[in-house]
């Protein structure tokens, strides 16, 4: 089986795997369970994954950006052409021309968009025209009558009348959808798309698997988390912040006043002099240096937010029960790491998985500022825990949140005990139902 895997999550070397932590904890498992359903599986993309990755995953040979995407200026104009020659092959069953994207349609069994949650006119704060490109790349495969799935997605939101009616068309004629979380399928259906090959199926970074006890304890040795959780004096609650929680956007706004962070300071405030809690700050992105520069995966944007909450803590002299992690952590100890925690406080969706997906009872912080994601209500819907995503601008509602899942969290653990297993189970259900629908 030789299957293509592209998408919107076509970006830059390195920012799927060494950036966001929560994209690796996605495109680890998914390709693994492809290999588990297509044994004899050769596998090429256009993510940029380091050669490291490629030969402990299994992917053949990494293509170049720019078949799909590469911010070049004439993106949209080479898929058009694509889509002429393709167009003329429905009719004509020959091609006058061919490009490497097409070539590397035309060498695939299957091709998988995967796209996480920028499949909508989201993508376009990415590069102009993206999402058309993405959608005019799904149509070009469509076209030359190959298996064309999208799996692991949160699709939406359409604010282009052009672009919702193209999305509509290749969304109808996908071989296979899974939806990560049961929301975006909800959405699609109100939006009048055909959702009849549409499954809502648990996203894969619920089977990512972190780093073992024993092998993060040195990253633990001069931190209150040394010591195991029955024998700590103080519960420890994880708290993960990033710049989709603040009331202003955008995201990566940089500085940032001291008042922004006000509610998350109270909130730190709260768990520590109200609960009784001790809050470790941590988090959940990282960064490196742009090739050719000698690769060092070093602190990322999360960091620095949090660096400023400590700031602005130590001035408040309101509490001193908090510290931050300050080393640098890859995806498996990071994961590890949350792991230790007794209660979990995330503005990050996927930090919020690793503590769910290891029974951490998880308040999940929404987005404060547009563009907002409808993902975090998805994931929280699936997991059966709607009541715990707060609203990072309503101070009282935040604060409820926390305090309703620190009294809960025996009987939200428990809860957690149960779902999980079916969650992780359900999840592999997305490689078995690809074999099936595209082998005959």
């Amino acid at each position: 089986m030789k299957i293509l895997l592209t998408g919107q999550c076509t970006l830059h070397w390195g920012r799927m795997e060494f950036g966001n932590i929560g994209n690796y904890y996605v495109i680890e498992p998914l390709v693994q369970q492809l290999h588990a359903a297509f044994p004899n599986l050769i596998l090429k993309t256009t993510f940029q994954m380091s050669q490291d990755f490629c030969d402990k995953n299994g992917i053949s040979e990494t293509l170049p950006m720019d078949l799909y995407y590469g911010w070049t200026g004439y993106d949209l104009e080479t898929a058009n052409y694509e889509r002429t020659l393709t167009n003329e092959y429905q009719s004509t069953g020959q091609l006058r021309d061919r490009t490497p994207y097409i070539d590397a349609v035309l060498w695939a069994d299957i091709i998988i968009d995967y796209s996480g949650d920028i499949w909508g006119d989201n993508a376009n704060f990415l590069g102009e025209d993206r999402f058309e490109v993405g959608l005019i790349k799904d149509r070009i495969a469509m076209n030359l009558n190959k298996n064309v799935v999208m799996l692991a997605g949160s699709p939406g939101p359409f604010r282009s009348e052009k672009n919702k009616e193209l999305a509509k068309a290749v969304y109808k004629d996908f071989n296979l959808v899974t939806n990560r979380e049961p929301l975006s399928t909800d959405l699609l259906k109100q939006e009048g798309f055909d959702i009849s090959k549409t499954h809502s199926i648990p996203c894969p970074s619920f089977l990512f698997q972190g780093s073992a006890h024993h092998d993060i304890q040195p990253h633990l040795e001069k931190t209150p988390l040394n010591k195991p959780k029955g024998v700590r004096r103080q519960p420890i609650v994880g708290f993960i912040l990033c710049g989709w929680n603040f009331e202003q956007g955008p995201f990566d706004k940089w500085p940032r006043d001291d008042d922004e962070y006000r509610n998350f300071a109270e909130a730190v405030e709260f768990l520590t002099n109200t609960l009784g809690a001790k809050v470790c700050l941590m988090s959940h992105s990282n960064g490196f240096d742009i090739p050719p520069a000698p690769f060092k995966l070093k602190h990322g944007r999360d960091y620095f937010v949090i660096k400023q909450l400590e700031k602005i803590l130590e001035k408040r002299a309101i509490t001193s029960n908090y510290f931050v992690l300050d080393d640098v952590y890859d995806a498996w100890d990071t994961k590890g790491i949350i792991g230790t925690f007794d209660m979990l406080i995330s503005g990050r969706v996927h930090g919020a998985i690793a503590g769910l997906s290891q029974a951490i009872p998880t308040v999940i912080i929404d987005y404060g500022h547009e563009p907002k994601a409808h993902k975090l209500q998805g994931f929280a819907k699936l997991v059966d825990i709607e009541g715990y995503v707060a609203n990072p601008n309503n101070k009282a509602q935040f604060s409820n949140v926390i305090q309703s899942c620190w009294l809960q969290r025996i009987s939200y653990q428990k809860h957690l005990d149960d779902r999980v297993p079916a969650i992780q189970s359900h999840a592999k259900k997305a490689f078995s139902l690809l074999r099936s629908t595209t082998i005959t």
